[in-house]
């Protein structure tokens, strides 16, 4: 299937040649430019794309309301994609008052209208004028598509749940989209599935789970020649703390997309690049590159971890006039949004910006909320900073109570930078932090061998893993031999007790 894949687009680009060498209709030159737009964004997801389905989306206006509306939604996907180094005028706040003035559809609006009119509402008028739209959209998404077209655009909707701090249909939607795309067989969304579904499992603490997933997404890209930047593996290095594998991640990106005009992938390395640095301690620099992260304000969408990283950064830094604009930002989006990981994100922010009682209130504020959600990562750091400001108010009893559940959590969860952040605060409080003495039996797999484990204990056969992972079932067999050395088992049935189950925070807690 792969070998097709990739003849596809060969034929697919030929084919397109030879139609444009004869003359063409109005309907059939639409055609043509929406398969060259769509082979653009597929193949590359380069700063051409947004231009051509804008001229796509267009040129079918007159002819198919519904399908020119469907090309506008994958022009604003190409848009964000392209971010900061979108081609003039295609930029994705161009592409999104050019949606705003699209035809109506002559039926009632369904979620993929909803999801247009709700983007370019966002991108045009701001964010609290596209939030009930785009929220409407994700509560009727899938109704009525078939299992092909939900596919194609789960990824956009994924995309939108985290952009309005929906937790809960990140988690569905990314599990959603992977499985669609495993059934489907559809290699070239299938990486872009995974590393969805990766960031959740990230933020839900669970960084293994989220490993095997990225290394699946590198097989699937290697095997189909794909060049979709690392954005998951740039989120596990810098959740990690792993400073060289990160570091060099975000200049591999850095150059990569800039050359293939993927400015996405800048915010999204230069958030990785803070988040590192913060954990680390090293907050002159975690500004710096969180300020470049953001620096592209036509799209507030897809900086808002970065600006939640730069308020911390700038208050450490004592650049408080910066910590204050950057939370302005923060609370455009979270105070319209009113979940309880927004409204989190926003208490704890708010609270490393204020003094006395007031901080005190946010603190916990920030706790009890992001307790509340799957998010365990947010949480651990809500009580780390908690802890930092009672030590420093001299409260040391209280701030040894918050900084130890920090440093147990990211100690567990694997974020090794701020356990240690976390460990440093315990210690200057008077108390050693406890060091994990007694590794897992599980931990001493690689990534590779932990991966195939999690796919025999979930029931497939060495036949299916080799399918999933473009290795042969002899080569499975030879690596699951490995692990039940390792793990000091003799069957599969038994990988069920020694291996990690995917965490409870996975789900929202009662």
């Amino acid at each position: 299937r792969v070998k097709a894949r990739a003849g596809a687009l060969d034929a697919a680009r030929d084919l397109l040649g030879t139609a444009e060498a004869e003359p063409l209709t109005d309907v059939q030159q639409a055609g043509v430019d929406l398969v060259r737009a769509q082979l653009a964004f597929v193949t590359s997801r380069g700063n051409d794309a947004p231009s051509l389905l804008l001229k796509a989306a267009r040129r079918l206006e007159p002819i198919d309301v519904d399908l020119s509306r469907a090309t506008y939604l994958e022009a604003l996907s190409a848009g964000i994609f392209a971010g900061r180094l979108a081609s003039p005028g295609s930029g994705v706040a161009e592409v999104a008052r050019a949606a705003g003035t699209a035809s109506r559809p002559a039926h009632a609006p369904h979620a993929l209208d909803l999801l247009l009119d709700g983007l370019a509402a966002d991108y045009s008028d701001g964010y609290a004028a596209g939030l009930p739209m785009l929220r409407a959209a994700l509560d009727t998404f899938g109704v009525g598509m078939s299992a092909e077209e939900e596919l194609h655009w789960l990824w956009l909707a994924s995309v939108t749940a985290m952009r309005i701090w929906d937790d809960d249909r990140w988690e569905a939607l990314s599990a959603r989209h992977v499985q669609l795309a495993r059934e489907a067989g559809a290699f070239s969304e299938l990486p872009l599935a995974l590393t969805s579904r990766a960031y959740v499992l990230m933020f839900a603490g669970d960084l293994a789970a989220a490993a095997s997933l990225v290394d699946e997404a590198g097989a699937v890209m290697e095997a189909i020649g794909g060049n979709l930047a690392p954005y998951g593996a740039l989120g596990l290095a810098a959740l990690r703390g792993d400073e060289a594998e990160a570091l060099a991640l975000v200049e591999a990106t850095r150059e990569d997309v800039t050359r293939r005009g993927e400015g996405v992938g800048i915010t999204f390395a230069q958030w990785a690049n803070a988040f590192l640095k913060n954990g680390l301690g090293d907050y002159r620099n975690a500004m710096a590159a969180a300020l470049d992260a953001v620096g592209y304000e036509k799209d507030t969408g897809s900086m808002f971890w970065a600006v939640v990283e730069l308020i911390e950064a700038a208050v450490r830094s004592e650049t408080h006039e910066t910590a204050a604009d950057a939370y302005q930002r923060l609370e455009e989006m979270t105070g319209a949004s009113g979940t309880d990981w927004a409204l989190g994100l926003q208490a704890r922010s708010l609270a490393l910006l204020s003094e006395g009682d007031e901080a005190e209130a946010l603190y916990r504020d920030a706790i009890t909320r992001l307790g509340r959600t799957r998010l365990r990562v947010d949480l651990a750091r809500a009580h780390l900073v908690y802890g930092e400001w009672l030590r420093r108010e001299r409260r040391r009893a209280d701030a040894r109570e918050h900084l130890r559940t920090a440093h147990e959590m990211l100690a567990e969860m694997g974020l090794t930078a701020f356990a240690e952040r976390a460990g440093r605060e315990l210690r200057a409080t008077g108390e050693t932090a406890r060091r994990r003495t007694v590794a897992a039996r599980h931990e001493g797999l690689t990534a590779q061998e932990t991966q195939i484990a999690r796919l025999a204990r979930d029931g497939l056969s060495n036949p299916e893993i080799g399918t999933r992972l473009f290795i042969s079932a002899h080569t499975v067999q030879y690596h699951l031999r490995k692990v039940f050395a390792k793990l000091d088992i003799t069957s599969r049935s038994q990988l069920d007790r020694v291996l990690p189950a995917e965490p409870a925070s996975v789900r929202r807690p009662r």
